[in-house]
């Protein structure tokens, strides 16, 4: 089944506001920046995006956050986004802060069907609170649910016709847990090709958890923070 769509404004076109979106990336590592750009450019508002973070303002999803289109993030990290932090702390922005290993668990076992999982992760703090606990084997843990969401978008360096994604190091990241967590999971890629022509061994997500694929074009993959040694010459 050929699962390629012209453009990424044709991949979101029935996405509307009010939706919850799944965003893959890292800061600015492996963000679906087409994708992004396609949902800004249609306006769609009143977003919950499930994501690590929001990114920087205006790069990747500080792209969305710029323009007044999230209405709730839930994250692990406000990371260095000034906007986000200042309609976090002025009560604009509605945020779940969710600690990293949690919110990556919660993503997997939404992708994976599993009803919710315990975690001495949070316990005793207020992540825990209104939470089910239960002490196993002498120590407390905190139940936490699956995440999942209508749509998901990624990122891969290499895809096929068929959806099989190819993620490049670690613009991995949250990518492949977000890719299976999606009831429709749109994937961009900057380099499409036949499908089997990718190796079965090579392939991270297999192309039955993706939807739509779209041949991304015009990366910026901007650099955060730029750390060099001082010159030895």
């Amino acid at each position: 089944m050929d699962k390629t769509y012209p453009s990424a404004d044709a991949a979101i076109a029935d996405m509307t506001d009010g939706i919850t979106l799944m965003a893959g990336g890292f800061g600015l590592c492996g963000n679906p920046e087409n994708l992004i750009t396609a949902i800004a450019r249609k306006e769609i508002k009143d977003l919950h995006i499930i994501s690590n973070n929001c990114g920087i303002d205006g790069v990747g999803l500080g792209v969305l956050l710029d323009a007044g289109q999230v209405r709730k993030m839930t994250s692990s990290y406000v990371g260095e986004n000034k906007t986000f932090e200042r309609l976090y702390l002025s009560g604009e922005l509605e945020v779940e802060l969710v600690p990293q290993g949690t919110l990556a668990e919660r993503i997997r076992a939404g992708g994976a069907g599993i009803g919710g999982f315990y975690t001495p992760t949070g316990y005793g703090t207020p992540v825990a609170d209104g939470k089910e606990v239960r002490q196993i084997d002498g120590r407390w843990y905190v139940l936490e649910l699956p995440l999942r969401a209508p749509f998901s978008i990624v990122k891969a360096h290499r895809g096929d016709t068929h959806g099989n994604l190819v993620y490049r190091r670690t613009a991995n990241n949250f990518n492949q847990a977000i890719a299976t967590a999606g009831a429709i999971t749109i994937a961009e890629v900057e380099e499409l090709v036949p499908a089997g022509e990718l190796d079965p061994d090579q392939i991270h997500t297999p192309g039955i958890y993706v939807d739509r694929v779209v041949l991304g074009r015009d990366y910026r993959k901007p650099i955060e923070f730029r750390t060099t040694r001082p010159s030895q010459i």
